[in-house]
This record gives structure tokens, sequence and C-alpha cells, in this order.
């Protein structure tokens, strides 16, 4: 099943869907919150292809699936313009940008260690991500925190995760069981005009994709069982399946894993590795790849540094197509099914609280240059700056960035760029490069 049937979904041409999303890939730096702030701002302010309920349906959605949600999000939009065609269009966009970039970076770093010019460039859009979040944040909220139950479940995932620090699916299940709990039951006039889904449909859907993933880590097994490729390959296969939350959720167990039991990488070039992918456009899943590309090159220098770069991103984002294809002639389903749609509706509020999180956090953490938990009791605590480590450059480029969105209302294109000009400028200054 390819695109629904729905006279409110515009249907768009492939030439077009390029263009949109291809300027969201280049666009969207800051980690989850602030792309998915990007999207919704792209797709459903500026250009109105999804409606605002379409849109925080299927963000929901993408949140209980395993992968980075926005690189799926937009997956889904795409899909939903113009089927499978659009959905490889928009998910592929959104992953080529950052994926180029983190592999020059890589190479970089492998001939000549830490790039400082990159984390100064960097600087300017680090400011930048903080006002196109609270920009979203207060959209977002506004249109999903409708009832007394909604701002509850908002504010319970942010104090889960921000002071809790609860695993990422339970806030996500928690909240889904109690919207589930909390709906009404009568069965609406849409549950008997919803579209049929073949279970035909999705089974060819699920072993069309299954096959694309999994052939090709196969075929490095029989080639070279054991070898590096396949490690890598079998590896973050792995990762890709259990990484639900986004790869916030998985960085420690990565870390230790890369580190400790395969020895690919050492502890300081982790670090560098995860600085790198939080300034890169793309999702941070993408910190795999340059991972993936300094373990091949240690083994055998550069040809096979970037095939395994390239193994890496297929056994990593290909599995999101198959979540998505198989995942997305639901979603308007669910919505005919008063549990269910309250199950999604208790997800959606909870996505603000893991927004704000994430926002705060961010913000945090790009400020000052010292963050610590200070813990206040038996698993609970609280994130705090060190008044001290203000970096008062940060602040003066966010003011910045605010001025340009906010009073000039710049084109992001715009923006970013000046932005990371400024942020050039200003390490150039005070010495940083």
């Amino acid at each position: 099943m390819a695109v629904l049937d729905d006279p409110a979904v515009p249907i768009q041409s492939h030439a077009e869907l390029v263009r949109v999303f291809g300027r969201i890939g280049l666009l969207s730096f800051g980690g989850p919150a602030a792309q998915i702030a990007l999207m919704h701002r792209e797709l459903v302010e500026t250009r109105g292809w999804l409606t605002e309920k379409q849109y925080l349906q299927a963000l929901s959605f993408c949140m209980l699936l395993p992968g980075p949600e926005a690189m799926q999000l937009a997956t889904y939009a795409g899909w939903r313009m113009a089927g499978v065609a659009g959905g490889l269009i928009g998910g592929l966009l959104f992953v080529i940008p950052g994926a180029v970039v983190i592999l020059g970076l890589a190479a970089l770093y492998a001939a000549y260690g830490n790039v400082p010019l990159a984390e100064a460039l960097f600087l300017g859009i680090k400011a930048t991500v903080i006002i196109i979040v609270a920009q979203a944040l207060i959209r977002v909220s506004g249109k999903a925190l409708t009832s007394a139950l909604a701002y509850t479940l908002a504010i319970a995932a942010f104090l889960g995760l921000f002071v809790l620090q609860l695993p990422y699916p339970v806030i996500v299940i928690g909240a889904g069981i109690i919207g589930a709990l909390a709906a009404a039951t009568p069965a609406t006039d849409a549950a008997t005009r919803a579209p049929a889904v073949p279970f035909s449909a999705t089974a060819r859907t699920v072993s069309i994709w299954a096959t694309i993933w999994l052939v090709p880590l196969a075929g490095l097994w029989v080639i070279d069982p054991g070898g590096i490729l396949a490690e890598i390959g079998l590896f973050f296969a792995k990762l890709a399946v259990v990484t639900f939350g986004g790869a916030y959720a998985v960085l420690a167990w990565m870390i230790q894993a890369v580190v400790q039991d395969f020895e690919w990488l050492t502890t300081a070039q982790m670090m560098d590795a995860l600085g790198l992918a939080e300034t890169t456009p793309g999702p941070l899943i993408l910190v795999t790849e340059f991972v993936g590309f300094l373990a091949g090159n240690a083994e055998g220098g550069l040809a096979l540094g970037v095939t395994a770069a390239l193994v890496t991103l297929w056994v990593t984002f290909a599995p999101c197509f198959l979540w998505i294809f198989v995942g997305a002639p639901y979603v308007d389903w669910i919505a005919t099914r008063p549990r269910l749609q309250g199950a999604l509706d208790g997800i959606t509020a909870a996505v603000v609280g893991v927004i704000a999180n994430l926002s705060l956090w961010f913000a945090l953490h790009v400020l000052f240059g010292q963050v610590s938990r200070m813990e206040i009791g038996v698993g609970i605590g609280i994130w705090l700056p060190a008044p001290g480590s203000v970096n008062l450059g940060a602040v003066a480029l966010t003011a910045l960035a605010a001025s340009l969105l906010l009073w000039r209302k710049l084109d992001l294109l715009v923006a970013l760029p000046l932005m990371a000009v400024a942020g050039l400028a200003l390490s150039a200054v005070t010495g940083l490069i």
C-alpha cells in the first residue's frame, strides 16, 4: 500500500520532494529536538504538507520505533507525499548530507587528529539550534497539550527524564498505557471508513526490506567470516534493533563495546566522535559511521575505512525503511481506534516533555562549559551548570541567532551560514582556532 486515500494529503512531485527534503537534510543540525522542530516548520507551517494532527500522530508512531525518530519521521512524510519513492527521498536526503560531512571529518581526523576549525564553525550553529528548538517547543506544545491529562503527561515525562533519568521506553510505554486507559471507548464512524491494509501487502514489504537489509550482511560473513567488515556489520545491525529512544539511549552501551570489547577506538577518540557528530547535520546515530571509518582505517587504510563506513551506514539505516514502510499504512488506521488513538495521544503529550528535556540539556551544554548532575536523593537528581563556566561567546551568539530568526525573520538557509561565520569569527578573536 502506498499513499492513503486521503484528499487532505497533497501529492508532490519527486523533484519538489528532492528540493524540500534536501533543504531539510542540509539544515538538520542539533539533534532530534531541533530536527523535529525544523520539519514541523517546513512541512506543517510553511507548506502544509501535513496537518498538525498528522504530524503529531506520525511523530508519536516514530517515537515507538527503534532508530533515529527524526529520520523516520522524514521517511514517513515522504511516504505520505509519494509512496515508497517519496519515503526513500525523505529518508535518504535526511541522512546523506550529514553522512558526507562525517566521512570527510573522519578522514581528516584520522590524518590530522581533532578538527578545531569544524568545531568553531559549528559553534554558531549550536546557538541557532537553541532558538529553533525553543520556537518549536512552544508551537508543538500549544497543539499537543489540549487537556489536563496531556499537561500532566508532558510534565511527568520531563521530570522522569531530567530528574529521575528513567529509561526512555518506560516513559513512552507508560504514557501510551495511560492514554489508552483514559480514552473514550465507542467506535468512531471513521473506523468503518479506515482503509484496510492487506496482510499480504505487509508480508511482502517485510520480506523485501528485510532482504535488502540482511542479505549484504550475510554476504560479508560468507566472503570473510569474522573479518572486520563482518564484525562491524553485525554489531551495528544489532545496535539498530535496540536503539529505542534515539542514539542517546544506547550511547553508553555502544561506547563500552567499541572501546573495551572491540578496541576499535580509544575513549578520547570516542568522545571526539560524539562531539563532531553533535555539530553536523543529520541524526546523532551517524556517530556510528565515524566509528566504522576509524575501525576500518586502522585495520587496512583509507579504502577499508570508507568501505567500513558504508557498511555501517547500510546496516544502521536500512532497517529504518523497513519499520516505516511496514508500519506507515497503519498510522491512520490507528487513529480510528479509540484506545489506540488514546495511546498515541498520550505518547504525543509525553513527546512534548521529551523535547523539553532535550532542549534544556542541549542549551545547558552549549551555554556552559561545565554541567554536572547534583544528586538530591536515591535515583533523584538535577543537571546544574557551574555559574562560573558560562560561555559568554555562546550567549552572545544565541542572542544574535534570536535577533536574526525572531526579529529579522531570516530564512534558516540564510541564518545558519551567517551564524557559522559568526562562530568562526568569534573563535578567531578569542584564539580558539
